[in-house]
């Protein structure tokens, strides 16, 4: 008499190491963790490990399919006992494709991963050099940049007798050879047109097959007002043309402004530094200041002091793109005469003479001050 041996099957929740409330995506990262550690090309020869691998398809297979998964919650491995006999015992092909594929590099399901020959030109940089009153005011300037742009020779086709690419022969166009290994079927990219489909067997001399030459271009720039250092302005379509007729990339233009040899720029304002006399510090004064847009007056008070500031509204940078401006900030600075006459320095001792204690403070006062400091 015989007997035969009663073989529990694992829980597939506990083969896959998630909760029986675990949702569509924590299955496939489950899996897909697992499905890599027991892979039989990561374990050639391993027989235990290639059994695991078949465990977590199942359990997968099973579980990543709603009325699948419905019917073993309800009544187990009972319920689904005909979803892992016969025919394929594994997961979708196309599913381990999604899985598979960016570790292995390659294509799992049935259908074709071809290639693009068509795309996108790379973008280009051109750094541009202004001056400060161009960046305030804007202009426009022309530059010239090279470029890829399609083969006058080929028009753009890559071959010497017009005809285009033809079909390649290793993969008939597909772009993928597929080949047995194990118990799956494995397409990979064609090593002969890159997954393309199609080879150039005749190229064009001029651009050996590329289709496109680099050629010299001129551009119009329109630089607006008020742009600054780093600004990028971007140009679509003006850079590279792409490959096999693909669409082409942009160009950046990057500005750099030349330093002002008397403002100096702060966001949208910009700063000066004035200098006046004594006596117009003391008496008060009109002068004229110089902005980027001429001379202007500025009204000094009477007994204005080293270092303060006026501020001269919508003297400064236009808001980019925007109305208004910045404004103009001119800082006062008092010049202290170097070389007086006798006249002069008799007038100044008799001015200093008769100014009262309120308007200069006498040594004892500094000295006072200091002593109230440090006790």
């Amino acid at each position: 008499m015989s007997t035969s041996a009663n073989v529990t099957k694992a829980d597939y929740y506990e083969v896959l190491s998630v909760s029986r409330t675990a949702s569509d995506q924590e299955l496939k990262s489950a899996y897909r963790r697992l499905a890599m550690q027991y892979h039989p090309d990561r374990n050639p020869g391993d027989h235990s490990a290639e059994e695991k691998f078949k465990e977590c398809s199942e359990a997968y297979q099973v579980l990543s399919d709603p009325e699948k998964r419905a019917a073993y919650d309800r009544y187990g491995h009972a319920g689904v006992s005909g979803a892992a006999q016969g025919g394929n015992p594994f997961v979708d092909f196309q599913d381990l494709g999604d899985i598979f594929g960016d570790l292995f590099g390659f294509n799992m399901g049935g259908g074709s991963r071809r290639q693009s020959r068509v795309q996108k030109g790379r973008d280009l940089r051109y750094d541009l050099t202004i001056e400060f009153e161009e960046a305030v005011f804007g202009k426009e300037t022309e530059i010239s940049i090279h470029r890829m742009e399609p083969c006058v020779d080929c028009n753009g086709l890559g071959t010497a007798n017009g005809r285009g690419p033809s079909t390649c022969k290793q993969c008939n166009g597909r772009g993928q050879v597929r080949y047995q290994q194990g118990f799956f079927s494995i397409a990979r990219t064609c090593s002969v047109c890159g997954g393309t489909g199609s080879v150039i067997s005749d190229p064009c001399k001029t651009c050996r097959g590329d289709g496109r030459t680099e050629r010299e271009h001129t551009i119009k720039v329109s630089i607006p007002a008020g742009v600054e250092e780093g600004t990028r302005i971007r140009y679509q379509a003006e850079g590279d043309k792409g490959p096999n007729g693909g669409p082409s990339g942009d160009l950046y233009i990057v500005l750099a402004v030349k330093p002002h040899k008397f403002f100096a720029r702060d966001g949208h304002d910009l700063h000066c530094q004035i200098p006046v006399s004594i006596a117009q510090a003391a008496l008060g004064a009109e002068i004229l200041i110089p902005t980027l847009e001429g001379e202007s007056v500025l009204k000094i008070p009477e007994g204005t002091q080293s270092g303060r500031e006026f501020r001269m509204r919508n003297k400064g940078v236009p808001y980019l793109n925007e109305h208004g401006r910045g404004d103009l900030i001119a800082q006062v600075v008092v010049q202290t005469p170097k070389k007086l006459t006798k006249i002069q320095k008799e007038l100044l001792r008799q001015l200093g003479e008769s100014l009262t204690m309120e308007n200069t403070p006498t040594p004892r006062g500094i000295f006072e001050k200091v002593k109230e400091i440090f006790t």
